[in-house]
């Protein structure tokens, strides 16, 4: 059957005249091998049909007269391609399109990640911007004039507000300081520890033993459990908490500083907890370092000890009452829940001999740092928490695993904490400002 064939072929290019092709396979061999080939390109007129009207010829459409127009001849054997800019006849292998390869890729192809994601709004903005530098934090004496705190900011207005004051400097370089105490060092390292500082990881540690006495309600959703509402309601013993940490002549500051503490655990209506939060526990450092409660030789134990506690007490309300995060910015965030173990992390690293950026990908390093170092705790927490591929659920995180070093890294997540906390109106609309942190 295959020699006849050829041979009906050869009789077709020589011009000889012949009867009907004697089998009907190698008619439906051509058409299939016509219509295989045909389906990469389209008509302009094709294309306009399917882009613009739906129902303009369209034979699915109601009412429709549309008939499909008869199959086209087959192409001659030795025909050009024209399909491609070699000029060469078009053979299809074994006679017909059953062994036909795909068309060729067109040279100005570029791949792409899946799934295409977009980058952050205001990316450029950060790298652009200057990096935050460590400020000493302005003591205040007697007499003082102590107030309850309130909001005060509304608009991007009074964001750029804040940042030009002395009060926005001098809380932005209290952050950078304690940054700045914690550079290589290690979460176990020896260092000083106050009083003060014994006293707030002890505040601590009793409202992290509320968390056992108060255990889940069982209901059907996954979050927002109203059992974080009783834990809560402990939390309003701010003047017996305060006591531990305050001298007997400050104690006239706890109506204004208390605020600032009783934010830093969530809210209790919405049962969220988000980087507003954290960032008024940090304002609550600063106005025990206004006081002069906490110095500049408690800053590397502030980290290190206080808010390594603090963490691990708002990772365990989180996964025990699994609050709602409260401005999430989803994968395009470093943690749904924090910001600050980010900032402080990456400047434990800076000048590592051995970890690198990259060094996040390895799970060993992961499982054997991770109590050590803040950043890898934190990265270590998400792979827990979220299902799938780093670069799928945090590709932010992924991303910066290709900065070259560390010292990058840390500037970087000074100046995404001020432009991604700081400078955000529904974040930072909440914050309290007084006679501690003026307006």
């Amino acid at each position: 059957m295959a020699d006849s064939e050829i041979n009906y072929t050869a009789m077709q290019q020589a011009g000889i005249k012949t009867e009907e092709s004697p089998t009907k396979e190698r008619q439906a061999t051509e058409e299939i091998a016509e219509k295989t080939a045909s389906t990469p390109e389209k008509s302009a007129a094709q294309n306009h049909r399917e882009e613009g009207n739906p129902m303009e010829e369209n034979p699915a459409a109601e009412g429709s007269t549309f008939q499909s127009p008869p199959p086209p001849p087959p192409p001659a054997p030795a025909a050009a391609c024209g399909r491609c800019p070699c000029g060469e006849a078009a053979s299809f292998p074994n006679g017909g399109g059953f062994g036909l390869s795909p068309p060729p890729v067109p040279t100005n192809y570029r791949p792409i990640r899946a799934p295409a994601l977009l980058t952050p709004p205001n990316t450029q903005a950060v790298i652009l911007a200057p990096v935050p530098q460590a400020q000493k934090v302005p003591l205040v004496s007697a007499p003082f004039s102590f107030q309850i705190p309130r909001r005060r900011i509304s608009s991007p207005a009074d964001i750029e507000h804040f940042h030009n004051s002395d009060s926005g400097r001098a809380f932005l370089g209290f952050v950078v300081a304690l940054s700045e105490s914690i550079r290589g060092h290690k979460i176990s390292d020896e260092c000083f520890e106050s009083p003060a500082v014994k006293a707030i990881v002890e505040i601590l540690g009793i409202m992290d033993g509320w968390i056992d006495e108060i255990p889940p309600l069982q209901q059907p959703a996954r979050y927002g459990n109203p059992a974080f509402r009783q834990w809560q309601e402990r939390l309003q013993q701010g003047q017996e908490l305060m006591d531990r940490v305050l001298t007997q002549d400050l104690h006239a500051s706890i109506p204004e500083i208390y605020p600032y503490f009783g934010d830093s655990f969530g809210n209790a209506m919405r049962i969220d907890y988000g980087t507003g939060h954290e960032a008024n526990f940090a304002a609550w450092l600063f106005c025990l370092a206004r006081l002069g409660v906490l110095t500049e030789n408690d800053y590397q134990a502030v980290v290190s000890r206080v808010f390594v506690k603090y963490l691990g007490l708002m990772r365990r309300l989180q996964t025990t009452y699994w609050l709602e995060p409260a401005g999430s910015h989803g994968v395009w965030g470093l943690d749904d829940y924090h910001f600050l173990p980010f900032v402080f992390g990456s400047s434990q690293l800076v000048d590592h001999k051995y970890m690198k950026p990259k060094s996040i990908h390895n799970q060993d390093i992961l499982d054997n740092f991770s109590d050590e170092y803040l950043y890898l705790s934190c990265v270590a927490f998400v792979k827990k928490v979220k299902k799938g591929h780093l670069a799928e659920h945090s590709p932010m995180i992924d991303d910066i695993s290709a900065v070259p070093n560390w010292g990058k890294v840390n500037s970087g997540m000074l100046k995404m904490y001020k432009a991604e906390v700081l400078e955000k109106v529904p974040i930072m609309q909440h914050f309290l400002f007084g006679s501690l942190i003026k307006w």
